[in-house]
């Protein structure tokens, strides 16, 4: 063993990408945000990104922990380490639901906690699991009946309404957020129920195909498929799923806290960025606190199985306290002013070539603060980037949330999504109770609560149809420069709000310096902030 344990983890399935951790390090990406290809499997690139990180090599490298999707975890000759002599031994494979387990408690504030993970699917038929879990180990205690069907699980059955909706299954999102636009009453019968911690939903089939079945079964009409949210009854259809996942979600979080004892509730597994149904499982009577890593998804399974081969190598179970979703690397000026100047070494691929200028701030957060006030859609670029799905101020698109214009000129001119999905707001975290139903910190953008009703008016741009917003408290002594223009917007504006989204415009968020500036010059930004350097169209 080294003289400082040095663990890997590699995800293989879809959002591959890969996690190393020491007694001082934390690193994680995920694939797509270095080949630029959506929800990616692979972890080659991944990896190489950590040791560089890092300052290892993979003979440094003690334990490699291993995931993956399918009826099995994969297998040691599966993985494809071999190639780069990492010998049998030093490679584990670990459970997909177990991964994501990891993920959810080590990150956690508390010592003992009831742990949940829900997704679409893991190894053994897995859709929900739950775990016992204090500093001694995580032990599971349940989940679905492994004979059930998959296409029973409410992450499953998500997916198949997606589906028929016309989106790819990792966009439910797009789901949720047209579930405010429907009326969910107009189907009676239930989707799930939910006894003895124990989930038997109606699909007997996945993605679509399982939609098409059930309405035929029940008579029940959805729409047309493929109708992108333009049909009424599509819009009612993602009401009645979105509030069917609701009403069994919480549920299973009472009853799987009553068999564990333990009121702390750790949420994981995709279904856990459904942050309309977790604002609803965090205010119930039987959950004392509430968490959930940024990286629900499997975009976080490298990392849980990194923390599970810490605690296999070691003997520690590791408790690691988020209070930042950045597990990417920092970029030096240097980097940045090598993609500013096009130095090809930069990596710097240009999809529009654009005539730009830049300069170097002495208070950055200042001068975009007033730029945003001023109607300004600003690109947003520093430290390390965010390993899971939403940007959180390292990786963020920033404009004024105060009118509606503002979220429809940065959809119309950047984004280009659906109309009915709204843009979160970031909040300075000492506002957030002031101006949302919110009484404890939302730092990863994974609850949706109400806006106070005297204040929604001043942020129109972010508040969605049925009056919640999708909310980032953030607090300065976390995000120095995020939190200070958020600061300097407040003294401009008086409102302690911006609208946030992510970098990219139907690509992954972008990564390195340079994907910040072709982005930039290929949409529709007015300028961007890569550090402290500002770029301007010329």
């Amino acid at each position: 063993m080294s003289r400082t344990p040095c663990v890997v983890g590699i995800n293989l399935g879809h959002d591959g990408g890969a996690a190393l951790i020491t007694d001082t390090v934390m690193v994680a990406i995920g694939e797509e945000r270095l080949n630029r290809t959506r929800y990616s499997p692979g972890w080659e690139a991944s990896l190489l990104y950590c040791l560089r990180a890092a300052s290892l090599t993979l003979a440094d490298v003690d334990l490699v922990a291993i995931s993956g999707i399918g009826l099995t975890p994969p297998t040691r000759t599966e993985t494809g380490l071999a190639h780069l002599g990492i010998a049998r031994e030093r490679i584990v494979p670990v459970d997909h639901h177990l991964s994501h387990a990891y993920t959810a408690y080590c990150l956690s504030p508390y010592e003992e906690a009831t742990v949940l993970v829900v997704d679409g699917g893991g190894n053994n038929n897995d859709t929900e699991t739950f775990y016992a879990a204090n500093p001694r180990g995580i032990e599971r205690l349940g989940g679905n009946p492994s004979t059930r069907p998959r296409a029973g699980g409410i992450g499953a059955t998500y997916e198949a309404m997606t589906n028929w909706l016309g989106w790819h299954e990792q966009e439910a999102g797009k789901t949720m957020a047209l579930a405010s636009y429907g009326d969910p009453g107009l189907y009676l019968a239930p989707l799930f129920d939910v006894v003895d911690a124990q989930v038997h939903g109606r699909l007997t089939r996945t993605h679509a195909p399982g939609i098409a079945e059930f309405a035929e079964r029940t008579g029940f009409d959805f729409g047309p498929y493929d109708s992108h949210g333009g049909h009424e009854l599509g819009k009612n259809a993602a009401a009645y799923v979105q509030a069917e996942s609701e009403r069994a979600l919480c549920a299973l979080a009472e009853q799987t806290i009553t068999q564990t004892g333990l009121r702390n509730l750790c949420f994981a597994g995709g279904v856990a960025l459904n942050c309309v149904a977790a604002d609803k499982i965090r205010r119930l009577d039987a959950v004392t606190g509430y968490f959930a890593p940024p990286a629900a998804s499997d975009r976080g399974q490298a990392l849980g199985c990194a923390l599970y081969a810490w605690h296999r190598l070691t003997g520690d179970l590791p408790r690691r306290p988020l209070s930042s979703d950045c597990f990417g690397r920092d970029y030096t000026s240097e980097e940045i002013e090598q993609a500013l100047r096009r130095d090809p070494r930069s990596g710097l691929v240009e999809r529009r070539r654009t005539r730009f200028t830049w300069r170097r701030e002495s208070d950055i957060a200042r001068t975009t603060a007033q730029m945003i006030a001023d109607g300004k859609i600003i690109g947003w670029f520093q430290g390390g980037s965010e390993l899971g799905p939403r940007a959180l101020g390292a990786r963020s698109i920033l404009a004024d949330p105060r009118t509606r214009d503002s979220a429809d000129a940065l959809n119309h001119r950047i984004k280009h999504r659906e109309p009915f999905r709204p843009f979160a707001p970031a909040v300075l975290a000492d506002h957030s109770n002031t101006w949302f139903d919110l009484d404890e910190p939302s730092p990863f953008m994974l609850l949706a609560p109400p806006v106070r009703p005297d204040h929604a008016d001043k942020i129109a741009g972010a508040v969605h149809v049925d009056g919640t917003a999708r909310v980032q408290t953030v607090d300065p002594a976390v995000a120095p420069a995020y939190g200070a223009l958020i600061g300097y917007f407040h003294e401009i504006t008086g409102v302690p709000v911006v609208l946030n989204t992510s970098y990219n415009d139907r690509e992954p968020i972008v990564e390195t310096p340079a994907h910040a500036l072709a982005t930039f010059q290929a949409c529709d930004l007015d300028a961007a902030c890569l550090g402290d350097y500002l770029v301007e169209r010329a």
